[in-house]
């Protein structure tokens, strides 16, 4: 296929926005050297910012290329569905009585394990929550477990070592955590009606290999560092404005709303307004949203469609070449670079593919959706929540690569096996 000139100026953003992901932390580090510039360089160093700034960059190169009109037209004839989802459950999900509902459910299940400090919460907390992301979706589990990482088990005094542990624990076992469904993980999202995937085939091919790879995560990082977990406190200080039940069970039926409309923009638009209404009448038991957060990610995930919609000329040939085996390791390999949601989504177009081929595409796809930042669409949402407990609030993309490297290449194998 010959690229179109857009298809090839997207190529070239698009190559620009990765190298600028791994470039975030050092522009970051320039803005407390040159004051004059801080604002500017602070902005270009949010990775969330990374891939709407560029879609940006690509927005104007089509107005120039074709008019301003064409080019909106082309804006709007793209799905942000997506985009809009991420933003609605994260806010919702994110807000004080689901957390806390999370919180109490991951005290009962950890205090059930005779471990000293820590340990047993890190475990549930990485081990089951990533499994609950198949039925409240990887955001809502990905929003719910960063924020009990950040409050639990990773404080000031920790070393980078287990920061990172967990971090790259926390995106892999997301990613394969929410295949147990049709609805929960977007790059089976993208392909589930299209193949006629439904829950029974998602458990008996992907849910039997992945949640034992998640409790194997789960149980190493908590070995590994069950010194410093040790040494954390094993109960949660008691809070004396616990939310009431009935606020809570409200909350929970609300998200549980917007997983049920997940494909109705316009109804999640609406539960969020009554969210909002709700949280304005209740202040006294909310802490502030998570909306900043949400926005960010929103605004990533967007960038992404916008600057992902180009590149399906060079994708769809190199995904649609490869035979099985190596078609899962590759997909693990570009899933680092490319959306796991968008890598299953050119897959999907591609004609005649047998059920070999889908199945080691999206296997791959979910097993490397930890890799990076962009390899999975909750991925941001989890670094936004926890960016504050690093070091200067900067993610370095290589480390978080070489963390996540193990929990990938364990999932790898049984969704080889």
């Amino acid at each position: 296929m010959t690229p179109t000139a857009l298809q090839m100026v997207a190529l070239c953003l698009f190559c620009l926005a990765l190298v600028h992901v791994f470039l975030a932390a050092k522009i970051e580090s320039l803005a407390h050297r040159f004051h004059a510039h801080s604002g500017t360089l602070h902005l270009l160093g949010e990775v969330e910012v990374v891939f709407g700034f560029w879609a940006l960059v690509l927005f104007g190169f089509h107005s120039f290329m074709v008019g301003y009109p064409q080019a909106v037209a082309h804006l709007e004839s793209l799905n942000f569905h997506e985009p809009i989802f991420v933003f609605v459950i994260m806010v919702v999900a994110g807000c004080r009585p689901v957390i806390q509902a999370a919180s109490q459910l991951v005290q009962i299940l950890s205090r059930a394990i005779p471990l000293p400090g820590a340990i047993g919460f890190a475990f549930v907390t990485l081990g089951v929550a990533p499994l609950l992301g198949s039925f409240i979706t990887e955001p809502a589990a990905m929003t719910v477990a960063a924020l009990l990482l950040r409050d639990r088990i990773l404080p000031k005094g920790i070393s980078d070592r287990m920061r990172y542990a967990a971090l790259g624990t926390l995106f892999v076992n997301i990613s394969i955590g929410g295949t147990l469904t049709t609805f929960a993980a977007p790059p089976v999202l993208m392909v589930a009606g299209a193949w006629g995937w439904d829950g029974a085939y998602m458990l008996s091919h992907f849910g039997v290999r992945a949640i034992p790879v998640v409790l194997l995560n789960a149980a190493a990082f908590a070995f590994l560092f069950r010194k410093e977990l040790a040494g954390l406190p094993k109960d949660p200080p008691r809070r004396t404005d616990a939310v009431p039940a009935a606020l809570i069970a409200l909350h929970l039926v609300l998200l549980a709303l917007v997983v049920v409309v997940s494909h109705h923009t316009v109804l999640l638009v609406g539960l969020l307004l009554f969210f909002l209404g709700i949280v304005q009448a209740y202040r006294r038991h909310h802490s502030p949203l998570l909306l900043r957060e949400a926005l960010l990610v929103g605004f990533f995930l967007g960038g992404l469609v916008v600057l992902g919609s180009q590149q399906a000329w060079w994708l769809s040939p190199l995904v649609q070449g490869l035979s099985d085996k190596v078609l899962l390791v590759g997909a693990t390999g570009l899933t680092a670079v490319v959306d796991n949601a968008a890598l299953t989504y050119l897959g999907s177009l591609i004609p005649s593919t047998t059920e070999s081929f889908r199945y080691h595409l999206v296997a791959g796809a979910v097993a490397g959706g930890g890799l990076t930042l962009i390899a999975n669409a909750p991925n941001p949402a989890g670094a936004s929540i926890l960016r504050e407990r690093f070091p200067e609030a900067i993610i370095a993309p290589g480390r978080l690569f070489l963390w996540a490297l193990p929990p990938t290449l364990l999932a790898l194998v049984a969704f080889w096996i």
